[in-house]
């Protein structure tokens, strides 16, 4: 497949009700494995990228690395591969775009860009974050290829009260539509485990809502009849390996 043919057909899974399910890698290696395992699509998790080269979360990767990681991944895989790319290196929208471009290059047909200020606090007001989804898609149709923009809201995520969850749908649901007509693809909302909040955003979504599993999250099968066209794993497939790798090692060592 060539880079178009990827990208729609991405796209193509995100199927409300009938979820593209993504298991989140890290490197070429755990890539293969799991297109080995029979994944359709792949995608990166940014916790985890930078977790395996030694670095925090939240742009502290530096973005030449992680292009060399996507290169390496797309040179070995033909799927299509998705970059959780946080904040896009830029809170500017020409600066956004320039660096999502870096990615295109290298063969990627898809991003997460979040709305949480990655080196300030809060949020972006809506048609700040609107503004750079719309540069990221002037650029992606500049070059011809259907780009899979995630708009994901960090709502939910920055709220540690589950209880205080449902007071953020509204606002949510907003943003949702906001990045829509911005030119989004998919609308992401990690941090949200409430089934009822998940069915309740999913039927005003008019883009394929993305649910993160983590502790408490409803199964894939209750999620896909909540509507939901997108399950990924974030940095779980990340902190399990690690823990194997840890269990394995301390295994061995003890019987020295």
């Amino acid at each position: 497949m060539n880079q178009t043919e990827k990208a729609e057909l991405f796209g193509s899974l995100h199927r409300k009700g009938n979820p593209i399910v993504l298991y989140n890698i890290w490197d070429a290696g755990t890539a293969k494995a799991v297109a080995d395992a029979g994944a359709k699509a792949l995608a990166t998790g940014s916790w985890s990228v930078a977790a395996a080269h030694g670095f925090a979360d939240g742009e502290k990767l530096p973005m030449p690395v992680l292009v060399e990681t996507v290169k390496s991944i797309t040179d070995v895989i033909d799927l299509p591969l998705s970059v959780d790319f946080e904040g896009a290196y830029s809170a500017e929208p020409q600066g956004a775009a320039a660096n999502v471009a870096r990615l295109v290059d290298v063969g990627a047909i898809g991003i997460n860009i979040e709305d949480r200020i990655v080196s300030g606090e809060g949020l972006y007001p809506v048609e700040r974050q609107a503004a750079r989804i719309r540069a990221i898609r002037g650029m992606a149709d500049g070059r011809g290829i259907p780009f899979f923009i995630n708009a994901r809201t960090d709502l939910f995520l920055a709220e540690s009260d589950l209880a205080k969850h449902a007071g953020l749908v509204d606002e949510a649901i907003e943003r949702g539509r906001a990045y829509a007509a911005a030119g989004g693809s998919g609308f992401f909302v990690p941090g949200l485990i409430d089934p009822a909040l998940i069915e309740k955003i999913c039927a005003a979504s008019s883009l394929p809502v993305n649910v993160m599993m983590r502790a408490g999250a409803p199964d894939v099968k209750t999620l896909a009849k909540l509507g939901v066209g997108r399950i990924s794993y974030g940095p779980g497939p990340y902190r399990s390996m690690m823990e194997k790798l840890k269990q394995d090692a301390a295994a061995i060592y003890s019987l020295l």
